[in-house]
């Protein structure tokens, strides 16, 4: 990696680039066009991949790695557990270890804390809170799976101070990670407290959040052009500089160069960007998954534990 972007060290000991890759492109899949981005990503220093059962492109990735014949020790590979494989954790896991053709994986995630079944008449539905299997005992599995040797690290994704609560007492091993929607509209403040108490570290999927709303803001752009960097930049050494992993996606060969390139801010600034959620209509998700009625994906704010008043999570506008 550029020689200014840090590791951080997770709770077993074990290190994480705090820049990767991601390698969702909006939709399901990718094929040639993530075997390209993470092509040109290798060729631009990345050794930090973020991709999931779910993307589709496991193999894709898996193919860039190889083909570059870059030592796989050097690259650090994170995957994750598709929502409708709670049931077959262990049979999940080995297909992305299949499909990525990279011997082990560094970190692997609970993509999400809701479990979906599929009947014998191939209906599929979100199972509630409390139904088996539960997050705990998608978890308890998971944790089974340092057994095999075939991954480093484990954590989870889209959990919340109230789910963590939950799931923390019933683990042998602690997450090393939690994976989030995290940018200074949506800073996740009562979020990354707790877990830096519990030893968790977070990770940004949406460091430069989404539809320009970030990138385009007054306060960003003035930051950039004092420092002479791009408006991404100033957002990804906002993250990194508190501490969080951040995973931006890129095609284009002279972002993500720079996206690698982070600054120190001046508590000045840090300041100012930290202020950008307080703004009328900026204190928000700035994803899509949001239901009318509220909540996402069937379960309700509540169930995920996004405070409307505190801040946990606000829906898209």
């Amino acid at each position: 990696m550029s020689a200014q972007v840090p590791s951080f060290q997770l709770n077993d000991g074990t290190k994480i680039p705090a820049v990767g890759m991601g390698c969702w492109l909006g939709q399901v899949g990718g094929g040639q066009r993530v075997f390209d981005m993470c092509t040109k990503a290798l060729k631009n220093g990345y050794r930090h991949f973020d991709t999931a059962s779910g993307y589709g492109n496991e193999k894709e990735v898996g193919q860039a790695i190889n083909a570059s014949q870059i030592p796989r020790e050097e690259i650090y590979v994170t995957t994750k557990l598709p929502n409708d494989a709670h049931d077959r954790v262990r049979e999940s896991f080995e297909e992305s270890l299949q499909n990525l053709q990279c011997g082990y994986v560094d970190l692997y995630l609970m993509h999400w804390p809701f479990a979906v079944i599929t009947d014998s008449s191939s209906q599929s539905r979100t199972l509630r809170p409390d139904e088996h299997p539960t997050f705990i005992d998608t978890w308890k599995e998971t944790e089974k799976l340092l057994d095999t040797g075939k991954v480093k690290t484990i954590g989870v994704s889209n959990f919340s101070v109230k789910t963590l609560t939950e799931l923390l007492p019933h683990c042998a091993v602690i997450p090393a990670i939690n994976q989030v929607e995290l940018h200074p509209c949506l800073p996740q403040a009562e979020l990354k407290v707790f877990c830096e108490e519990k030893g968790i570290l977070l990770t940004a999927y949406t460091p430069l959040g989404r539809s320009k709303v970030l990138l385009e803001h007054e306060t960003v752009g003035d930051i950039a052009k004092s420092l002479s960097i791009t408006q991404a930049q100033v957002l990804l050494s906002w993250s990194v500089q508190r501490g969080i992993i951040v995973v931006p996606k890129s095609e284009d060969d002279q972002r993500m160069q720079d996206n690698t390139k982070l600054v120190h801010l001046s508590e000045e600034a840090v300041e100012r960007i930290n202020k950008i959620h307080e703004e009328p209509e900026m204190h928000r998700s700035l994803l899509k998954y949001h239901s009318p009625e509220g909540g996402a994906f069937g379960w309700s704010y509540e169930d995920f534990g996004w405070n409307m008043v505190t801040g946990g999570i606000i829906p898209s506008k």
